[in-house]
C-alpha cells in the first residue's frame, strides 16, 4: 500500500506538468476553437530560453520570471504574424498552420540550440521527505507546488479580473463584445501569450526529469492532450483535474502493468484520448452541443 501511495504521489507531480500544457491547449481552443499542435515546441522553446538565462550565470528563481514574459510576449508575436492574418480561415487551414509551426519552431530551436541533449538545473533538493509513511521528494513537492500556484493564477485572473473576464468574453461572444467597443483580436493575441506562459511553465518544470532537447515535449503533448479531452476540450478547471487523473494513472500502469514502462505508456495516454472519446466525447466537464433541429 506505502508503494501504491508513493506511485500516486509521483503521478500528481507530474500531472500538475501535464495540466499546466493541458490547460494552455484548452485556452487557445476556447479563444479560435482550435487545437494548437505547437504548444509543446513552443513550451520546448521557452525552456531553452530559460536554460539560456540560467547558463549564463542568472538565478533560477530570476531567469523563470524572465522566461515566462518572454513566453508571453512570443505568444502574442505568434498570433499577430502568423495566426491573425488567417483567423477566419477553415478550421483546417489553421490546423496545417500549426503543424507547419511546429516543424518550425522544433528546426528553429535544433539550429540554435543543437539536438544533444543537455541537462536542466532544478531548483529542489533531489532529497526526500517522509510524510506519514510516503517518501516524496522536494523536487516533486516543488513541482506539484509551482504547478499548483501558476494554475491558480491564471483561474484568478480569468474569474477575478477585468482583462480575464474580457478575454472570455471576446472569445465566447465576439461579435456582441465588437459592439461594446472590445477589441477582439488583441484579447485573442493575449489569450495565445497566457497560453504561451503557461506551457512554458509545464517545459520548464519537465526539463530537470527528461534531458532538454528540441523533440523533449513530443511525449508531454500527447499527454497534455489526452488531458484536456478528459476534462472537456473547453474547461480550464477540466484540463487541471484531467492533468492530475492522467498523471496518476500513467505512473500506476507503469508500475503495476506488466510489459507497460517507458515509450510504452505512451499508449496509455493515446487509449486515454480514444476512450473518452467513444464513451463522453465532451470530457468530464465538457458541455454537450445543442442543436436545434
Amino acid at each position: 500500500m506505502q508503494e501504491f501511495f508513493q506511485q500516486v504521489v509521483s503521478g500528481i507531480a507530474i500531472g500538475g506538468i501535464f495540466a499546466s500544457l493541458a490547460l494552455a491547449l484548452v485556452l487557445i481552443y476556447n479563444a479560435m476553437g482550435l487545437v494548437n499542435f505547437a504548444q509543446g515546441e513552443m513550451a520546448m522553446f521557452a525552456t531553452f530560453v530559460a536554460y539560456a538565462l540560467i547558463n549564463r550565470g542568472m538565478s533560477y528563481w530570476i531567469a523563470f520570471p524572465i522566461t515566462l514574459v518572454l513566453a508571453f510576449g512570443g505568444g502574442i508575436l505568434i498570433q499577430r504574424l502568423v495566426i491573425k492574418p488567417v483567423e477566419r480561415a477553415p478550421v483546417l487551414t489553421l490546423v496545417i498552420i500549426t503543424l507547419g509551426l511546429a516543424t518550425l519552431v522544433n528546426g528553429f530551436a535544433g539550429f540554435i540550440f543543437g539536438y544533444v541533449p543537455r541537462s536542466f538545473p532544478s531548483p529542489f533538493s533531489a532529497d526526500s521527505a517522509d510524510l506519514f509513511g510516503v517518501f516524496i521528494s522536494y523536487r516533486d513537492m516543488g513541482v506539484i507546488a509551482v504547478s499548483g500556484l501558476v494554475l491558480l493564477g491564471v483561474y484568478l485572473l480569468l474569474q477575478r479580473t477585468t482583462v480575464g473576464l474580457t478575454m472570455r468574453a471576446a472569445a465566447h461572444h465576439p461579435e456582441a463584445s465588437r459592439l461594446l467597443g472590445v477589441q477582439v483580436s488583441w484579447m485573442l493575441a493575449l489569450g495565445w501569450g497566457l497560453a504561451s506562459a503557461v506551457g512554458a511553465v509545464s517545459g520548464i518544470m519537465v526539463a530537470p526529469i527528461l534531458l532538454l532537447e528540441p523533440n523533449m515535449m513530443q511525449s508531454i503533448i500527447i499527454y497534455a492532450f489526452a488531458a484536456a479531452v478528459l476534462g472537456g476540450i473547453e474547461s480550464p478547471l477540466g484540463a487541471v483535474i484531467g492533468g492530475l487523473i492522467v498523471g496518476v494513472t500513467v505512473n500506476l500502469a507503469g508500475a503495476y502493468l506488466p510489459g507497460v514502462g517507458g515509450d510504452l505508456q505512451l499508449a496509455v495516454g493515446l487509449a486515454i484520448i480514444i476512450a473518452v472519446l467513444i464513451a463522453r466525447p465532451n470530457g468530464l466537464f465538457g458541455r454537450a452541443a445543442i442543436r436545434r433541429v
